[in-house]
């Protein structure tokens, strides 16, 4: 009898455990669906708030983990206060690593790490910011491995080359000291490429015009980032960064174009 109970209990135990996970499956998938409709109306700190809620129901959800992450790397830009700004760059950090666990070689997870050291160099030191570099490419390479068409990676591979071909004398000193990149492994031109890697996968995004056209002012191609421009032009804002964008573009479009 008592083996018969001991059975019986362990199948009912089994069933329990079966029915409170797709419970909590079920829980998770409603809480995204909502989570990502207020993703979709641009109301960030509410998604936020709701994708917290997918973690709380399962801690490893990979979606959830990643999109936190990104929304603190977003929000924090926000703040003027550079306290403020670090606070969301370290939770957007931790949370990156987090989704790494649970997908190691994601496109995603490794692009939102690469974001947040990225994001974290802009209120750190000289030395800090240049130690990254090269911890920040090795995240962006791993994202794109996994997604050659993934637009973000290739707009954050845009602005590190960028940053790294554009290193002035000090910078240059720092990371040959403590033997980073190098402005050899970087260049405008493959700025540029990615750049307009990334406005051919994804149009609407005012951040990649306006990246793109400040390469092509630097490099003296003053037509080209006119043309780069009239385009961004065409692109409707839609969010207050948006609009912000938006204006520096005419404002840079106006300073350009011939009088």
């Amino acid at each position: 009898m008592i083996k018969v109970w001991n059975k019986s209990f362990g199948v009912w135990l089994v069933l329990m455990c079966i029915c409170c996970r797709a419970f909590s499956l079920n829980t998770s998938d409603e809480l995204v669906r909502e989570a990502n409709q207020l993703l979709g109306e641009y109301k960030d700190a509410e998604a936020l708030q709701k994708f917290e809620e997918v973690l709380v129901v399962n801690p490893d959800h990979y979606e959830a983990l990643y999109k936190v992450s990104l929304l603190h790397s977003r929000i924090g830009l926000r703040y003027s206060d550079e306290l403020q700004k670090g606070e969301h760059f370290i939770l957007a950090k931790d949370f990156a690593e987090k989704a790494l666990k649970v997908k190691k070689q994601g496109a995603e997870s490794n692009y939102v790490m690469a974001l947040a050291l990225s994001n974290l160099s802009f209120v750190s030191g000289a030395k800090a910011r240049i130690s990254n570099l090269k911890e920040i490419k090795s995240y962006i390479d791993k994202s794109l491995a996994s997604n050659p068409n993934y637009a973000n990676s290739w707009h954050l591979l845009g602005r590190w080359h960028y940053k790294v071909a554009n290193m002035n004398v000090f910078e240059c000193a720092i990371s040959k000291l403590i033997k980073g990149c190098t402005k050899s492994e970087a260049s405008n031109k493959q700025a540029v490429n990615c750049f307009q890697k990334a406005i051919k996968l994804d149009g609407s995004n005012l951040n990649y015009y306006y990246d793109l056209a400040i390469v092509y002012r630097e490099m003296k191609e003053v037509d080209q980032s006119i043309a780069i421009l009239q385009n961004a032009m065409q692109v409707q804002p839609i969010t207050t960064e948006d609009l912000e964008l938006s204006r520096r573009c005419k404002v840079m479009l106006n300073n350009l174009s011939p009088s």
